[in-house]
């Protein structure tokens, strides 16, 4: 298979060797000459603790938290390894609004509002997740932080998404040497290897660079399910003038799964009778499935700052993201002998990804008032090859579901291929956009703006036409922000609703764009002594069109779904930053309701009520030691079609404590699911595996 990138493994360890011989040449040197470094670098400005200031690539106006018209959440690298975060699958699960759907091992959905999340960026830039599903993990080894843009984000995206934008913020070369290793043991035979590296590879610090690894492998509480991640990454950071800074960068990750399901646990026999299951390990997978994910990310940006303060960003990117699996999928089906039928895949998928964005951005005065603009221009492409072999032993037969959960099914051979088995398509988005923040009077400040799209695709999908042709479709933005006082302010917002889809309706045919509003209102505030962010907001979102699940059917292209009519509405309860001298805070409560076209309850597998909490206390009387929990809880869920598969309301309980030995040693211990709850990880389609039983990690820490 033709590679789009060569990952150069031996370059990487050169420089990472490079800024380890700089870090101990520096000991007792004189002070390096003082260095013009990116703002992006530095994050000076960002707040300590819990408490985030969105990334400038989130919001693109480089907006507080308190300034953004919607809710906004960030993840900072503190909690990330606080609590072992380490997949965006946990950080999105420990996220206030956001609810994960492990549909199977190695497949997420996940939604915000009442709708999927589509849209994963990686400083801003990225086309919304194909087929509107993480396949395989994230790692987080690479990030500093992750940012979650709650509702539509017409302006700032490329697409106009009702539920969330997840944007991944780089770690960047730093001007000053750091490194950091990281071990950690738990259960099922689980262990992990961090390293990350970063420093001037020059005496005056005008060039820079980061190097990241991180190795982690282990078993399951699944039956024969195991996984192994590999993540590389490397950065270097050129200043080229006092004006220009160019950093480049690329990330490989890798995930191998053996054991892996494609789909779970039917929870529903033929007639419609819960099936109960007495193990959590029980895995419909088989000894000879596996699924192999890799995915190669690089990146080029030049930043140039002008004397008027305003700054120009040019970004390229470019993505492949590839796939090779043996898989095994069980579903209950009535006309079946034995009340199951099984089928056996083996899928390839190649994809891959160029973006490029400019943009300009600054101060300007009118009025006599200062204010901010930002303009910029998108272009992406995405061309994706997709095959599938079927096995005549295997090929929508009978089975024993005993038999699948045994691992007895014996493996196929793979011999029958046909067009409706493979897929060949290319799609391409271009933008333009402009936003502004208009400071009207001291207290009274409006946010607004416009992103114009064209998108186009072309290609087979699955033997259907994958047509889509879209030109110049605006999408306007509005934001007001009232400041109440010096802690308080209150804001509201609205958006149009379009993005194009991909998914086939009944017809075999693509599914219209979706579209719809969004409107959203709330205060915000900053309390003691602005060091805790708090948030409580309502939103109101209508949309046509939302792609529903309608059965799958090989002749029209495969799963099909239905284009209805959703209201989404509730309420947004959060908080973050220091709550008191030492204590940490990241939570919030969520409510939701979802009616359907016949204002009847939709997405039932969406939870009306969840809670969402972390926090950590740094002990008074012994400094050295941390304590925290976290708290997740959720109310009943159940299948839109299928009352018997559901999930009663439950709460997941973790602890955590760490020890800093020295300022270079520090040990964890992290507990997760403190009660042992049995529950499922999602009954979106009468179909999951359970969830994590209680668990535990210890690791080992050294920072330079």
């Amino acid at each position: 298979m033709h590679k789009l990138f060569t990952l150069p493994t031996s370059a990487l360890t050169l420089v990472a060797l490079g800024m380890f011989n700089h870090a101990f040449a520096a000991q007792g040197a004189v002070d390096l000459p003082a260095t013009t470094v990116n703002a992006a670098d530095t994050e000076e400005d960002s707040p300590q603790g819990y408490q985030g200031k969105p990334s400038a690539t989130t919001t693109r106006l480089n907006l507080t938290a308190q300034e953004t018209p919607q809710g906004v959440t960030s993840i900072k690298r503190e909690q990330l390894d606080d609590f072992k975060l380490n997949s965006i699958r946990d950080v999105l699960d420990s996220t206030p609004g956001v609810n994960v759907q492990k549909v199977e091992t190695d497949r997420t959905y996940f939604t915000a509002r009442g709708f999927d999340i589509t849209n994963f960026q990686y400083d801003g830039m990225g086309m919304p997740l194909n087929g509107g599903l993480l396949v395989g993990d994230i790692d987080m080894a690479p990030y500093e932080q992750v940012d979650i843009l709650h509702g539509a984000n017409g302006l700032m995206s490329g697409t106009g998404n009702p539920s969330a934008t997840v944007n991944f913020v780089r770690k960047r070369p730093t001007a000053d040497t750091q490194a950091t290793v990281s071990v950690s043991a738990g259960s099922w035979d689980k262990r992990r290897v961090d390293l990350d590296v970063s420093g001037p590879l020059t005496d005056s610090g005008n060039v820079r660079g980061r190097f990241i690894y991180a190795n982690d492998t282990g078993n399951s509480y699944l039956d024969r399910y195991s996984r192994e991640k590999n993540i590389l990454s490397g950065l270097l950071a050129f200043d080229l003038t006092d004006s220009d800074t160019l950093t480049v960068g690329i990330e490989d990750q890798k995930s191998n799964s053996n054991g892996a399901s494609w789909g779970a646990l039917p929870l529903a026999d033929a007639n419609g009778n819960p099936i109960h299951y007495h193990s959590t390990r029980s895995n419909i997978s088989q000894p000879w499935v596996y699924w192999d994910v890799h995915t190669t990310r690089a990146f080029a940006e030049w930043e140039h700052r002008f004397e008027n303060d305003w700054k120009s960003t040019l970004t390229l990117t470019a993505m492949e993201h590839r796939e090779d699996t043996n898989m095994f999928y069980v579903y209950s089906n009535s006309a079946s002998a034995t009340g199951y039928t099984g089928l056996a895949s083996k899928y390839k998928d190649d994809t891959r990804e160029l973006d490029g964005d400019l943009s300009f951005s600054g101060p300007f005065s009118l009025g006599g008032r200062e204010h901010q603009l930002t303009f910029g221009a998108n272009i992406a492409r995405s061309h994706t090859q997709e095959t599938s072999l079927y096995g005549t032993s295997s090929y929508y037969t009978s089975v024993s579901l005993q038999d699948a959960l045994n691992g007895d099914i014996p493996k196929p051979t793979y011999n029958i291929a046909t067009d409706a088995a493979t897929s060949n398509y290319t799609d391409r988005q271009k933008s333009l956009y402009a936003g502004a923040r208009f400071n009207l009077t001291d207290d009274l400040h409006l946010i607004t703006g416009a992103r114009m799209l064209s998108a186009d695709s072309d290609g087979e999908n699955y033997d259907t036409a994958r047509d889509v042709s879209i030109h110049g479709k605006v999408t306007p933005y509005a934001g007001v922000i009232y400041d109440l006082s010096e802690q308080y302010s209150v804001y509201a917002s609205y958006t149009k609703i379009f993005n194009p889809q991909y998914s086939l309706n009944t017809q075999g045919k693509v599914i219209d764009p979706l579209e719809g509003k969004s409107y959203e209102a709330g205060i915000k505030g900053r309390l003691l002594d602005n060091k805790l962010n708090v948030t409580a907001a309502v939103f109101h979102t209508q949309q046509d069109n939302v792609p529903t699940y309608a059965g799958y059917n090989p002749a029209l292209g495969g799963y099909l779904y239905d284009g209805e009519s959703y209201k989404s509405s509730g309420i947004e309860l959060e908080a973050s930053g220091e709550l008191a001298p030492g204590l940490q805070v990241s939570g919030g409560y969520t409510y939701v309701y979802i009616t359907n076209a016949d204002d009847q309850r939709g997405n039932k597998f969406i939870p009306r009520n969840a809670l969402t909490s972390s926090m950590t206390y740094q002990l008074p009387m012994a400094p050295k030691v941390k304590v925290g929990g976290s708290l997740k809880w959720q109310s009943k869920v159940e299948n839109d079609t299928t009352p018997a598969a559901s999930q009663d309301a439950y709460a997941l309980v973790g602890l955590m404590a760490s020890y800093q030995i020295d300022p270079h040693w520090s040990t964890q211990l992290n507990l997760d699911n403190l009660t042992n709850q049995k529950y499922l990880d999602s009954v979106r389609y009468a179909q999951s595996n359970f969830g994590d039983p209680r668990n535990v990690t210890a690791s080992v820490s050294w920072k330079f």
